[in-house]
């Protein structure tokens, strides 16, 4: 079973939009450079028809994530209650003496404003859960030891 991604209906609707995009336009682009290609001639030696193909299937990869990805979605408002670190939380943590704000979910969710982890990064599998006033610790990818404090953690609207 996969796990749930939150997402808002903001972000939704502009996978929905995008996935759309690259299902018509973006499909049917490729294949004309692929067909413009291979008229060239030798397919061995053709240069613009490799790089189009590879474009054909970053394409396919691509809609394969939105798909997964969007069949997968909590969308709205995120579940649990203020003051508990949940996925689509807006995040204030201190860690090494500074204060942090990050929003807990997915990548596809940012928006520019904030930083933004997922639940499966070390510092989101940290917090995910904690209340606030908690200490939770957690190992950087240099392998040292690093303690976080929850400060904040409310609904990202």
């Amino acid at each position: 079973m996969t796990a749930k991604t939150w997402l808002t209906q903001e972000a939704a609707d502009r996978l929905n939009h995008e996935l759309r995009e690259l299902e018509t336009t973006g499909r049917s682009e490729v294949v004309k450079k692929i067909e413009a290609a291979r008229a060239e001639g030798d397919l061995k030696e053709n240069g613009g028809y490799h790089a189009a193909r590879e474009e054909q299937g970053k394409l396919e990869a691509r809609i394969r994530q939105l798909k997964a990805l969007l069949e997968n979605a909590e969308i709205g408002t995120p579940k649990g209650e203020a003051g508990q670190v949940n996925p689509g939380m807006k995040v204030a943590v201190e860690i090494m003496g500074k204060k942090m704000e990050f929003l807990l979910g997915s990548r596809e969710i940012a928006s520019g404003e904030l930083d933004v982890y997922s639940e499966q990064s070390p510092l989101g599998a940290a917090v995910l859960g904690a209340k606030v006033g908690d200490e939770r610790s957690y190992t950087a990818p240099n392998g040292k030891a690093i303690t976080v404090k929850i400060l904040a953690a409310d609904f990202f609207a």
